[in-house]
């Protein structure tokens, strides 16, 4: 698996981040905020601001952020994995083009949504600094983490994840206590990309990422016929 896939699963598997800001009050000191974010198909960030957060005023002020990640399952800092994505950041018109894909992974948002001050922010990379552990530290080529294919994965996305919640509980069961060791009665595949899909049972999200980065959506039509990589 290359650094820059690698790069993307991780930013994926993950729900939350620090975010850095410029501010515009403290005249160009960084602000720190922990923040949701959902990577989009393409690999940008997609997050859900309020008119009133101080980040969302400095971005107004100046796009320029950053936002890092880690893995939060590993107790020694020094050595998991953590990814930091340098990016311009954007407010976006449309919320309904958005928030039916973003629903899915934060329901509990459904509350913000319904204020009119909130609003969605993509935030484009320019740079990726990754770390993978001991010794495995790279800036990642943006032409690498991009997904080129990402638009037939979001026209198809909804149609598949309404197939295999139909059709396949049983596969996601099975690869629930596979990959994660979950036993469960009840999973819905709520998320499916390029690299992966995410399934919820009750209150809590698994990531299972495919073994081989997948360029067509049709790929996914049998989960139980994929390989899986063991994180």
């Amino acid at each position: 698996m290359s650094n820059a896939i690698e790069a993307r699963r991780l930013l994926r598997s993950h729900r939350y981040g620090a975010l850095s800001t410029i501010s515009k009050k403290l005249d160009g000191f960084p602000f720190g905020s922990i923040t949701p974010y959902l990577v989009d198909h393409d690999g940008s960030l997609l997050l859900l601001v309020s008119g009133l957060a101080e980040h969302t005023k400095n971005i107004l002020h100046d796009p320029r952020v950053s936002l890092i990640t880690h893995n939060q399952q590993d107790p020694n800092i020094q050595m998991q994995g953590r990814v930091t994505l340098i990016g311009n950041a954007q407010l976006l018109e449309n919320r309904d083009a958005y928030s039916t894909h973003y629903l899915r992974h934060f329901p509990e948002a459904e509350i913000n949504l319904a204020l009119p001050d909130f609003r969605f922010c993509r935030i484009t990379p320019v740079a990726i600094r990754h770390i993978g552990g001991v010794g495995r530290i790279h800036w990642i080529r943006m032409d690498d983490y991009m997904v080129a294919h990402a638009t037939a994965f979001a026209e198809h996305e909804a149609a598949l994840l309404q197939q295999i919640n139909a059709q396949q509980q049983d596969t996601l069961y099975h690869l629930l206590e596979q990959n994660h060791n979950a036993s469960v009665n009840d999973a819905q595949a709520i998320a499916l990309d390029c690299d992966g899909f995410c399934v919820r049972s009750g209150e809590q999200t698994w990531r299972l990422d495919f073994a081989d980065l997948l360029t067509d959506p049709a790929q996914c039509r049998q989960l139980s016929a994929l390989r899986y990589h063991l994180s």
